[in-house]
């Protein structure tokens, strides 16, 4: 069952420590992908909702922030609502929750269309990519913190 658990202080610390290095393996894949070109997206989704949010152009660095934010958040939360159950399966879980969430929210939020579709359909499959290696650097980054 899915509820909040009360962490110590200490596991809080393990929980962002996680979200931290998530989003920056994450970038360290994506950043290069993008850069080479193999990434279809016209630029990070989470530049995109910067720029979006503030109505201006911004650097890739704030960017690389707000994405950093974000899976800082979703990983601590994961954390704290699945403590005891700290799965690879229930990390895809919520790696493909969020990634229906990019696809219906995000996606058209910063102009791209409904599944990005007003940019290309190969955004559907471009996104999977990064969400369920967000899964997997969860899992795996639970396992050794926590050594579940």
């Amino acid at each position: 069952m899915m509820r909040f658990h009360k962490l110590p202080a200490s596991e809080w610390w393990k929980a962002l420590a996680i979200g931290l290095a998530n989003g920056i393996l994450l970038s360290a894949v994506m950043v290069p992908a993008m850069k080479t070109g193999i990434s279809p997206f016209p630029k990070p989704v989470g530049l995109a909702f910067a720029e979006t949010l503030l109505n201006r152009s911004l650097p890739l660095p704030v960017g690389l922030l707000f994405h950093l934010a974000y899976v800082t958040f979703w990983s601590m939360a994961f954390v704290a609502f699945l403590r005891q159950s700290m799965t690879l399966r229930n990390a895809l879980i919520l790696a493909l929750f969020l990634w229906v969430v990019a696809l219906v929210v995000f996606f058209p939020l910063i102009g791209w269309g409904l599944f990005g579709l007003g940019i290309s359909p190969k955004l559907i499959i471009a996104s999977v990519v990064p969400h369920l290696l967000f899964g997997v650097f969860l899992w795996g980054l639970c396992r050794a913190v926590f050594r579940t």
